[in-house]
């Protein structure tokens, strides 16, 4: 395919967990020329690395590093949504496209892959200095009432801390005191391929990479995020991994009761990210799937194929 043109801008992998597209999407990335953009809504939390399954190590080949992006850009213990990701993506697309670099998204959070394949509008709200130093004077409980004085909120996790109030407050008035044109968030021309599994080769795949993450460290890991000081409260929320093992750490479930657990939630869990993929494709999303079990080094052919528009 030597002397062929990409036909598309950017290239997409996605997958339920345990499919392998991070190790595809990196042998993708050194045979096009390419750099990763995580969709992955856990994977943007510092210090939450095994839980999340960061995998790091994958983006290293022979020698050769894939650049990474999203990944270990928020503090654990604060929320990370939406809005925030299609701001964060934009800036990392735009600089991988300014490095002559073929943009490859990876990730199993459904909403943040299609808030990006199909275009979802952001609006973005100018920080209102004068607004901010005012309400920093007040308490958690008066920014609450302030908000709750609004029709609309937010979201409704606004009230968590200070910060997060006094920036909602910020975004309401904004809204109430401007007229919002939302911002198109530009549809980018994007093969989306994903990584198929068998059902029952994905059930064992899960049970032996929870094993593993246990025997790495994931107990330790959720053990240094609460001696850190983030709460219990804070951790369980961000669900799987971090929710069970908390659990355990806290003395709620057993040992056993907690692999148990969150064996099946991951399962679960699986599920849904494919319930999601296939209603993608029912609101107009093409996904090239390919076999989890064929070679890589032949997933990575066909998936190159496409992208030259040998379909």
């Amino acid at each position: 395919m030597n002397g062929d043109c990409v036909k598309y801008d950017m290239l997409a992998v996605v997958g339920p967990t345990a499919c392998g597209k991070t190790a595809l999407a990196v042998d993708l990335a050194i045979s096009l020329g390419g750099e990763v953009i995580s969709a992955d809504s856990r994977q943007v939390y510092k210090g939450m690395d095994i839980g999340t399954g960061k995998d790091i190590a994958e983006y290293s080949r022979g020698g050769v590093s894939v650049p990474v992006h999203l990944v270990d850009i928020v503090e654990a213990g604060e929320k990370y949504n939406l809005f925030e990701f299609q701001r964060d993506f934009l800036a990392a697309y735009e600089g991988v496209c300014s490095r002559r670099a073929l943009p490859i998204m990876c990730g199993g959070s459904g909403m943040y892959v299609e808030s990006v394949l199909r275009g979802y509008r952001l609006i973005p709200v100018p920080e209102n200095i004068a607004l901010r130093e005012r309400l920093e004077k007040k308490s958690l409980e008066e920014l609450s009432a302030i908000l709750s004085s609004y029709k609309t909120l937010h979201n409704n996790t606004d009230t968590d801390t200070k910060k997060r109030a006094i920036r909602a407050i910020e975004i309401e008035e904004y809204y109430a005191s401007c007229p919002v044109e939302e911002r198109s968030f530009p549809l980018i021309n994007t093969l989306t391929v994903g990584v198929s599994v068998d059902r029952e080769v994905r059930r064992q795949r899960i049970t032996a990479r929870l094993l593993q993450r246990l025997q790495e460290g994931l107990v330790e890991e959720v053990e240094h995020l609460l001696a850190s000081g983030i709460t219990a409260e804070q951790l369980i929320y961000y669900g799987l991994e971090y929710k069970f093992v908390t659990m355990y750490v806290t003395g709620r479930l057993s040992y056993d009761d907690m692999v148990h657990g969150l064996e099946i939630a991951i399962h679960q869990f699986a599920k849904r990210q494919m319930t999601w993929f296939r209603g993608m494709e029912k609101r107009g999303t093409k996904i090239h799937w390919v076999d989890a079990s064929m070679p890589r080094a032949e997933q990575v052919e066909i998936i190159k194929s496409l992208m030259y528009g040998k379909e």
